[in-house]
């Protein structure tokens, strides 16, 4: 693992923080992944005095656990998993070393699996895959403090 806050002239908003794990291919790396990531946002929350919700949390594994598993079952080799949080937002990336970008799909009950990047589109602000030489790079943007689940969470 390798931390470094990142440096901001701005100094209303907290300097970023972030964090890489590199992933073998050994069959832990999606669990390590997601206390990985557990982790690092009680870091944030702890060095920034930030909420971190229970919702944020879950969502964070969830989101991890979807890219970190798709990188082991489709690249050869390492994967590296980085997470960076800037003012409200979780930047989860994810490399691995397949050139193949894969894609969002849509809903489709009928079918079994593949279901990792619909569930994590429909949970994060926004997604990104783009080619990443030799391999390809999927970030996803999350919203730190409290979501809309939170806010349903106080309705009556």
């Amino acid at each position: 693992m390798v931390e470094s806050p990142a440096d901001t002239s701005d100094p209303a908003c907290p300097p970023p923080l972030t964090a890489s794990l590199v992933l073998s291919e050994r069959g832990g790396s999606i669990s390590e992944a997601r206390h990985f990531a557990v982790g690092f946002l009680s870091k944030w929350r702890d060095q920034h005095k930030a909420e971190v919700t229970t919702d944020t949390l879950q969502i964070t594994q969830l989101i991890v656990s979807e890219l970190v598993t798709n990188a082991r079952k489709y690249a050869p080799g390492p994967a590296l998993l980085q997470l960076q949080a800037v003012g409200e937002t979780l930047v989860v990336d994810v490399w691995d070393g397949d050139p193949l970008l894969p894609e969002v799909r849509g809903a489709d009950p009928e079918r079994i699996g593949q279901h990792g990047l619909e569930i994590v589109s429909a949970l994060a602000t926004t997604i990104d895959i783009r080619p990443a030489p030799p391999g390809k790079r999927v970030t996803a943007h999350i919203r730190l403090g409290t979501g809309a689940a939170d806010e349903a969470d106080d309705a009556p």
